[in-house]
Parts: structure tokens; sequence; C-alpha cells
């Protein structure tokens, strides 16, 4: 028998909007709002523990909420004002899912290959820049993200909704820039900071060894810490009149580089 929620004053659905909007809770509790059919078959595929799901009928069968029970999940129906209140998006699917938070720490990353690509970006802060580059960082197929001095939690919605589930496709970690540097030391992995001084061109770099790209922002770029540690220090050859671009962009050119390079090795 499925429960069914049609109270907005209802504790769950509180903790819910509290969920949504406070990273604090978030890093609490341990768990996170999962909004829409892929990401949440994304999260399932890449073992992320699903605690509830709360779905909306005239969006989302009863036939595809039971078909998740088998994973233990709780499945709960909510009205259609329950619904409003806890979606994220305009434009949705009729599910919502809490789910629990993985430990991103460096000790976590499991890289396989020997000769593995990796984007680092240091201290991204906006959603959307974070979600582009998870986006990117799957449509490449790479190794793994490292968030360098974390600003913004991962688990935010708007992170999930613009990476559109990229943030459970890709292995990701979190640590300080001086842990991430030794990670990579550690490993034997060479480190390619984008940074304009004592540079040389993005192009003329082997990317085909283990190899980590590092991006900034786009108004302060990389702490002086990279440049000490960099094996080269990297720049995209700029011929407009404008000095920086978007920090994603970036770091799918040198990205797709990298590929290329190893495609034809």
């Amino acid at each position: 028998m499925v429960k069914t929620i049609s109270s907005l004053q209802n504790p769950f659905i509180k903790q819910l909007v509290q969920l949504k909007e406070k990273s604090k809770l978030r890093r609490q509790t341990g768990v996170f709002i999962i909004e829409g059919k892929r990401e949440l078959s994304l999260a399932i595929k890449s073992n992320y523990t699903i605690e509830t799901l709360y779905y909306f009928a005239d969006l989302f069968s009863a036939s595809e909420a039971a078909a998740l029970e088998p994973y233990g999940i709780d499945v709960i129906e909510v009205t259609k004002a329950v619904y409003e209140k806890i979606a994220h998006r305009e434009t949705t699917e009729g599910v919502i899912a809490v789910a629990k938070t993985k430990d991103l720490s460096l000790k976590n990353l499991n890289i396989t290959t020997k000769t593995p690509l990796i984007l680092v970006a240091e201290a991204p802060e906006k959603p959307g820049n974070i979600g582009a580059l998870l986006r990117t960082a799957d449509a490449a197929n790479i190794d793994a993200v490292i968030i360098a001095n974390p600003l913004t939690d991962l688990y935010n919605p708007n992170i999930i909704r613009s990476s559109v589930g990229g943030l459970f496709t890709v292995p990701i970690a979190t640590g300080t820039s001086e842990e991430v540097i030794a990670y990579l030391k550690q490993h034997n992995i060479a480190i390619y900071s984008a940074i304009l001084q004592e540079s040389v061109d993005y192009d003329s770099i082997d990317f085909k060894n283990a190899s980590a790209l590092v991006v900034g922002t786009e108004s302060t770029g990389l702490s002086p810490i990279w440049r000490v540690a960099s094996t080269t220090n990297i720049q995209i050859p700029m011929e407009g009149k404008i000095d920086s671009m978007n920090v994603s962009v970036a770091a799918g050119i040198l990205i797709f580089e990298a590929k290329r390079q190893r495609k034809s090795h």
C-alpha cells in the first residue's frame, strides 16, 4: 500500500524544502535531493543509496514508482499542491528522491587507468559553471574531476540540474589545493596549470601521459601555489579584445585537445 501525503505542513515535506535550500542541513543529515527521471536513474546506476521517493501520479506513474521498490526505496505519492511545493524545476517529471551523500574525499577517488586524464577546478563558485564542467567531463569520459578549495556544496540542486546528472557519472573528489597537489604528485600525474605567466600554448604539450588539467576562476585565476607546483603552465591564446573566457569553455578546449592526442596515439 503506497503512502500518500497531501498536507503542505507534513514534517517530511517541510524538511524536503529545507534540504533543497540549505547546504548546512544537507551536511548535517548526509542526504540531498534528486529531481528528474534521468538524474534518478544515473544516481542508482552510480550506487547512490536512495532512501525515499516522492512522486506525483499525473507525471510519474504508479507502475514506475512500484518498479523502484525492489531497491528498498520508501515510495510515497504526493498531491499536486505538495509536489509544486517541493519541486525545484518548473518543467519537471513528477519525481523527487532523497538520497545519501557520498564522502568525496580524495582518499575515496578510485582511478584505475595507468595514464589518467583529470580535470582540476579550483574554487568554482557558480553552480552553472560547475554543472557545465561536469557535463564536459562526462562528454569526454575523463577519469575524474577534482574540485580544489570548494566554495559550493556539490549536492546543491542547481549543480545536479545544470550537470544533467553528470555529478553521478564522473568520479569526483574535493580537497584543498595543497591536498590535491600532494595527491597528483603522489600518483605521478603531471600538472598543467592554466596560467598566463611563464606559460606555453596548450596545443604544444603532450597530454598522452597521466595528466591533470587545472583551471581557476575567470575573475582571479589560479592561486600562486599552482604555478609553483605546475609541471608546465599552459595558456589558450586569445585573439580578441577580452582576455578571459568562461571556465567551462576553457576546460572543454583543454580536455578535448588531450582526447584528440590520445585518439591519434
